[in-house]
Order: structure tokens, then sequence, then C-alpha cells
């Protein structure tokens, strides 16, 4: 159900947007769709279980579209937008979400993004994707690990006196594989979202412990995760630093390729409190009153 309009001046045009939350994932599916290695986060959002700790928005205009999710999972707040620049900025001035969020965007949208958050990390990333036709195995032992492997997990991701936050329930929710050295955990890589319904996987965490790199143990790692997670998924991404040849060259060894650059980054909504979103969300409402549904202008 539409229930904000939105009109927008731009040199003496008006143009009227449409913001509606969308609550059916096939509406939801079908606008991701085009984008799928770029929206394999967003698409796994919709996988039970997730849909339901999801918020979704569009902005429809004549000839421009956004979409945006505000999501919440066990590793925290994330948000993820899609489409027209100028249609991105009317729906999060509407709906910029909770104070402290991760964001994946397009570098086209980071203008926008601006206006409304601090972006905390400004490096452009690139997307990368595998499926069983292109992936290549490499050699190698990785064990896949479980709950009980908690505690060795957690000393290899903060071996660089960096803090860590995985639980239990990270590890068994994920697919996660370990490259073994002397009997300890010296190589780890695993998921961020992994979505059988949907069909595609993310993959991230990986990390090597600084006396045991430039050895291949994150290659192999990497590889098993990948193994598995296409074993139930037709379509497998991670993200890598554009400008990490060395990291670029291993994904490419496994059969990764580019689909698109993005930007992923905290973000700290610059509106604290979100007076001034709630406010622009009761004046449409009122300026809608007699119509049934909220309007307002810009």
């Amino acid at each position: 159900m539409v229930d904000t309009s939105i009109h927008r001046d731009r040199q003496a045009t008006r143009t009227m947007y449409a913001v509606q939350r969308l609550t059916n994932p096939d509406e939801i599916r079908a606008l991701l769709a085009p984008e799928r290695a770029y929206a394999a986060y967003a698409l796994a959002q919709l996988e039970p279980g997730l849909f339901e700790l999801s918020e979704w928005y569009v902005a429809t205009g004549p000839e421009r579209r956004a979409l945006i999710v505000h999501s919440r999972s066990g590793l925290g707040r994330a948000f993820f937008a899609l489409g027209d620049p100028q249609a991105l900025d009317v729906v999060l001035s509407l709906h910029p979400g909770p104070r402290f969020t991760f964001g994946s965007l397009r570098p086209e949208h980071r203008p926008v993004v601006e206006r409304h958050f601090i972006l905390t990390r400004g490096q452009t990333m690139l997307r990368m994707s595998v499926t069983a036709e292109t992936f290549e195995p490499v050699q190698g032992e990785a064990v896949r690990l479980h709950s009980r492997d908690i505690s060795p997990i957690n000393r290899l991701y903060s071996s660089e006196g960096g803090p860590t936050s995985y639980s239990p329930r990270h590890i068994e929710d994920g697919v996660y594989y370990g490259v073994l050295v002397d009997g300890r955990l010296a190589s780890i890589a695993g998921t961020h979202v992994i979505s059988p319904a949907e069909g595609v996987a993310v993959v991230g965490n990986v990390f090597t412990h600084p006396r045991h790199r430039d050895r291949g143990l994150a290659t192999i790692a990497t590889s098993a995760v990948t193994q598995a997670l296409l074993q139930k998924c037709a379509l497998v991404v991670l993200t890598v630093e554009a400008n990490n040849d060395p990291a670029v060259r291993v994904y490419r060894r496994l059969g990764y390729g580019p689909e698109c650059t993005l930007h992923e980054t905290p973000l700290i909504r610059k509106e604290p409190l979100g007076l001034l979103s709630l406010t622009r969300r009761l004046i449409a409402g009122w300026r809608g009153r007699h119509q049934g549904r909220k309007v307002a202008v810009r």
C-alpha cells in the first residue's frame, strides 16, 4: 500500500514520488533480480526468519525508482540501497533507519547517502561472484568449524588486537572452515549470510594469523567454504578491496569474477534523534489526510 507521495521541484519540474513499505517477498525479489550479485545480501534477507527482521521501502517516480532495506541479524544492523540516486534521496529523507548501521551502496549512491549519514570507510570495494561452472577448487586441507571451536576462532580473529564478537550461533548458522598449523587454527573463512531458499550466499570473515600469511592458507579456507556453499546455493559472492590486487588474484584463481564496485562501510546517521524524518512523515500524513494517503512536498 502506498503510504507517501513526495513532490520534488527541479528546474521548475515537479516530480511526484510515491514511497511505500513493501511486505511482499515476490515483489521485492523482482526488484532485486536484475542485479542479483550486487543484491545478494539483500536477497538473503528474504529468507524466512530473516525477512521478519527487515523493513523494505521503495520510492517510485515516473522515470526513477530506488529500493532500500533496513535489516538486523546476529551480525548487527545493515542497510542496502539499489536504484536511482534521486529516488534514493527521497526515500532516505523519510526512512533513514537506525542511528548506527552497516551500509552497502553503489558509488553513484555515495553523494546522496552522505547527505544523511557519515561514512566511516571510504574504500571502493569489488563484488565478485562464482558459480559451480566457474569454481576452481585448490588443494589443501581445511576443517569444518563448529560452535565448539568458538574459543580458538575468537583468539584468531583478535590476534591483531581488535575486539571480536562471534558467538557459537554465528558459526553454526554459517559455514566456516579453518586451516590448522601445528594443531592451532591459523586461517579461517566463513560467511556473512546464506539463503538456500534464494540460492545466494555471501563469503566473508576471511582472516589469517599474521605469522602464517603469504602461504596460501586463506585460499584453502575460502576454497573449502565456497565448495560447501555451492552445494546449497547457485550463486556465491564476496567483496574485496578493489585495489587489493593479490587478494583479487586469489579469488580469480578460485573462479570468482568481478561484478561491480560498491562501498561497504559503517554508517552513522547525521540526524541523531530522527526528529526531522519523523516530522516529515507527520506532515506527509497531515497533507494527505483527505486523500487516504500521506503527501509531502519539496
